[in-house]
Order: structure tokens, then sequence, then C-alpha cells
């Protein structure tokens, strides 16, 4: 036997290809997470797969809102205290520039041709049109107060707008920024969610801890779905961001300081499971391959990282400060 065969050897050589392999990282996943922390002024990025932290965004005040463009290249912040959205390269993490965008902008929407920007001016009780080209806010349309949910319809006819003051929905034409209709809603609503390809609009009332279907063409309220009633054990059931798969047949919903993400089945309108999440999970985001859900937590600093696979917490990332919402992005 030649040294190099002996088991010495080859135990030696295998013992230095498992040392390593456990010194060398892990590949990064499929999607970078970007996760906006609205008390230490940054959106944390953190990979999909792993979790692990790959740095900070410095953004300006309070980060909350985001959305990606449709070729998931560029993020947008919306930086509420400092009165602009911010444009990143979700590739190189480099930033791009700022858009004013009126005072105080919570969430924000992109029109599905990607060149305007709807966002939710709480202070100003509006919703601000914004011209991507330009930069410049062509339009804005007062709403009721502290507007906050924000969305824009697969077909870009209709612009949805949630006031959590006065618990109203606002159906606005983005061609000509008229209100199109009024409809109340439970106390404090926060996000829009559309369905069916645009026939339905999904409004979660946080306080009221209840989803108000509507019907887009006719802002006909169709149904309601109880959170509350859904789950009689939790102490305080909210109701803030939902998320949806693409194909609408998985809808997920921020439950708040209920501290868990509830999965709504839209066909029956029932809830099907839930997860158990940090303490006030307000947004919640989806994976580009939809295997993996997001939930932000704000009183707990942390972000859950949910199977949807399996149906199962995968496991929780302590970012510290107080995440806000989360979107995920195609590496």
């Amino acid at each position: 036997m030649n040294a190099a065969d002996s088991p010495i050897m080859l135990l030696t050589a295998a013992g230095l290809l498992v040392a390593i392999a456990a010194c060398t990282p892990a590949a990064p996943g499929p999607d970078r997470v970007f996760v906006s922390d609205e008390q230490a002024n940054v959106v944390h990025v953190l990979d999909g797969a792993s979790g692990r932290s790959e740095g900070t965004l410095r953004t300006g005040k309070r980060p909350r809102g985001l959305a990606l463009s449709g070729d998931g290249r560029t993020l947008y912040v919306a930086a509420s205290k400092a009165d602009r959205i911010e444009l990143w390269d979700a590739r190189s993490l480099r930033h791009l520039r700022d858009i004013a965008s009126g005072s105080d902008p919570e969430r924000l929407a992109l029109s599905p041709d990607g060149r305007r920007i709807y966002a939710a001016n709480e202070d100003r009780s509006a919703v601000s049109f914004i011209d991507l080209a330009s930069g410049a806010v062509t339009r804005e349309v007062k709403v009721g107060p502290e507007p906050e949910g924000i969305g824009a319809s697969p077909a870009g006819d209709l612009v949805v707008a949630t006031s959590e003051v006065a618990n109203l929905t606002h159906f606005i034409d983005p061609a000509s920024g008229a209100v199109l209709a009024d409809r109340l809603v439970d106390a404090r609503p926060r996000g829009v969610l559309f369905l069916k390809g645009g026939a339905e609009v999904w409004v979660s009332s946080e306080l009221g801890g209840t989803i108000t279907v509507f019907e887009a063409r006719s802002r006909r309220a169709v149904a309601k779905i109880d959170l509350v009633a859904a789950f009689p054990d939790l102490d305080q059931v909210q109701a803030v961001e939902m998320n949806a798969t693409r194909d609408g047949r998985r809808v997920f919903v921020a439950l708040g300081r209920g501290d868990c993400v509830a999965e709504v089945d839209p066909a029956r309108r029932r809830v099907v499971r839930s997860f158990k999440t940090g303490h006030r999970t307000w947004g919640i985001g989806l994976s580009p391959d939809e295997r993996r859900l997001y939930a932000a937590s704000g009183l707990s600093g942390s972000v859950t990282v949910i199977d949807l696979i399996e149906n199962r917490v995968a496991r929780t990332i302590d970012t510290g400060g107080k995440p806000w919402t989360a979107v995920a992005a195609p590496r």
C-alpha cells in the first residue's frame, strides 16, 4: 500500500475537507430581504434563505413603506419624516436618488406600468401622484385624515387609499384624480389588497380586526372576514398589512399585537392556519418564489421567516430597532 493510500492519510484528507467546508460561508439564497426600521432610520438587508445580515441602508428619518419595481431591481423607501421617497439599487445596494413626495409619506404603491408612484401622505390627508421620470408631484388628491393604506389595481384603472381616522376607504380615478366613492369600514383601516385580477379589493381594519371585501367596479362591500372571531384565544386581534400569492389562492394578513400572521383562503374567506411571530407584527412580504413569508415585528425588534412549503416558522432574526415592513427581491 502506498503512503498516499493509507487509512491515516485518507482520514486526514477527509478531515481537512470537512474543516474547509465548515469555514466556507454558505452561498447566498435566491432572494434578498429588505426590512424598514422606523426607529434606527435604516433598512436592514438580509439573506432570505439563511437569515444572515448583509448590512443596512442608511435612509432618511423614519423609513416605513417599501416597494419594488416590477423587475425587482429598484427598491423604493418611504422616508416619512424626511418627506421623501428614496430609490436604491436592490442588487448593488447603491443609493440612486431621492424624490420629494409631499409631507409624511407612509406607504406607497407603483402604477402597473412603473411610471408613477402613489404615496399616502399621512399628515396632509392626501394622496400624492408622483411622476417617476421627472420626480415631480403631478397631483395631490385630498382624502380623509391620516391615510395609510394605498394600492393600485393591476389594470391601472383604480387607486384605493384608506383613512385610519375617518374609517374610510377612498376609490380614486388615477386618470383624473377624482374620488369616485368613499366607503365606511371598521376602525382604523390599514392595508389594501387587490385580488381576482383587480375585481376585488380587500381592506384590513386594525382595531376592528376585520377585512372588508369590496367589488371593485361597484365599490360595494360584499363580505367581511372577522379575524377576532377566528382567534377567540388571542387577547388582541388586529388586521394590518396583507399579501397574496400571484395565483391569488393564499392570502396572508399580519395581526399586529395578536403576534401572528393568519392565512386566509380567499375562496371560502376563512382563516385556515396561523403562524406565531414576534410582538406587534405590522408588515409582511413574500419571497419571489413564494416559498417564504417574512414578518416584521416592531416591538420585539425581530423578523420571523415562515416556510410556506412546510407551513412552519423556520427562524426568527433579531434585528433590533423597530422593524415596520418587509419586501424581498430576487438576486
